[in-house]
């Protein structure tokens, strides 16, 4: 594995991680819904004001006990953008479902709110919108569109974690949400997730989907005498030692945060000279929402430029990527929906660059890529000045 001088990520620890996973081995639970998974639970209830969290081992698990709440069965039409990871395809496509999948706005990579309505028909049963980059999507008239068509909303809130819209928090919205705590989010457990249940009446399958099938928390909470297998559901719980890990970083959300939005801050006023000079394009974010400056990405202006602009970084140890390849022009895709066309995704994920953006990262690091990017456009870079 080539040793970047500036990697992409560098995954974390910030505060008590270690010192909490050694308490969860000497308290000797080491499998799900121990003490750390509660308290997860119970940190991300009050702070984002959520009827129900449920701590899962990944988001993609999260997604897929999302597919099984919304009832999709065979045949049953789900919308959302290609511009997405698989598992936001997968969790809904293993069910049964049909994708309906519908282009991105050109300004925030959203899901186009716009073109929602006319993909619905009666087959169509479920939306999700994915808050891409952690800038969310414009959920008024997403909810207000399920609303009139009887749909449930899924926010695929993976990279939206502690951001908002109109004050409320991603993932607390629709009437489901999923987190992720893989690596490379801004709060990290190696690989974790979260199932947001905004909807009462969803609380108590989403618990017994999360554990097999079974009602088992029940029993362990002392509401059955014995527990048994009563629904569809597999193992989602993390370990103990995932949400003991988690919940240090939790603990740390706000340092996190403001790290966070500080590399954002140097970033897009070293880079605004290039922006106003059209060599390269910067996603907006609106007025409405609170990033979580989960990732700095800009635009070049043609695939071409973006392939050799990743070149010339890796050239001098800076680790930059691109960020989706659509899922309506991959193999799977192609085999579901054909030649589907959907023109603003697949030019973003021709010219997209994600750069580095990581908790750890140093604002001499950020300078030194922006000095960078600046030369490889013949610009001289003559520092930040936020």
């Amino acid at each position: 594995m080539k040793k970047w001088k500036i990697p992409f990520n560098k995954p974390f620890i910030i505060g008590n991680e270690l010192s909490n996973i050694q308490e969860a081995v000497n308290s000797g639970h080491l499998a799900g819904d121990g003490i750390y998974t509660a308290k997860c639970s119970a940190w991300m209830e009050k702070r984002f004001q959520a009827s129900k969290v449920l701590l899962t081992d990944s988001c993609t698990s999260a997604l897929e006990m999302a597919a099984i709440l919304c009832g999709i069965s065979q045949g049953d039409e789900v919308i959302l953008p290609s511009f997405t990871f698989v598992s936001t395809a997968n969790a809904f496509l293993s069910r049964g479902a049909q994708l309906k999948f519908i282009d991105i706005r050109p300004d925030t990579l959203n899901l186009d709110e716009s073109l929602i309505e006319d993909a619905i028909n009666e087959k169509t049963r479920v939306v999700v919108p994915v808050h891409y980059g952690g800038v969310g999507c414009e959920m008024d008239t997403i909810c207000a569109i399920a609303e009139k068509y009887n749909l449930t909303v899924v926010e695929d809130a993976a990279q939206g974690v502690n951001a908002r819209y109109r004050q409320k928090y991603l993932g607390t919205i629709g009437h489901l949400g999923t987190f992720s705590f893989h690596e490379t989010k801004n709060y990290i457990c190696g690989e974790g997730g979260a199932l947001v249940v905004n909807e009462p009446a969803l609380s108590e399958r989403a618990e017994i989907i999360r554990e097999k099938g079974t009602n088992r928390s029940k029993f362990f909470r002392g509401e059955v005498d014995k527990y048994t297998w009563i629904d569809v559901g597999s193992s989602y719980l993390p370990s103990e030692l995932t949400a003991a890990f988690l919940y240090a970083q939790l603990q740390e959300a706000d340092t996190i945060d403001r790290r966070r939005q500080k590399i954002r801050d140097l970033y897009r006023s070293g880079i605004r000279d290039l922006a106003k000079e059209g060599l390269i394009e910067l996603p907006h974010v609106p007025e409405e929402c609170r990033s979580n400056a989960h990732m700095f990405c800009v635009l070049l202006n043609s695939g071409k430029e973006r392939n050799s602009f990743i070149e010339f970084l890796a050239s001098r140890g800076i680790h930059a990527v691109f960020h989706y390849l659509p899922l309506h022009s991959s193999p799977m895709g192609r085999k579901i929906c054909g030649d589907l066309r959907l023109p603003v995704t697949e030019s973003v994920s021709d010219r997209l660059v994600r750069l580095p953006c990581f908790y750890e990262l140093t604002d001499s690091q950020v300078e030194t890529v922006l000095s960078q990017v600046h030369a490889y456009f013949g610009k001289e870079f003559n520092g930040v000045g936020c």
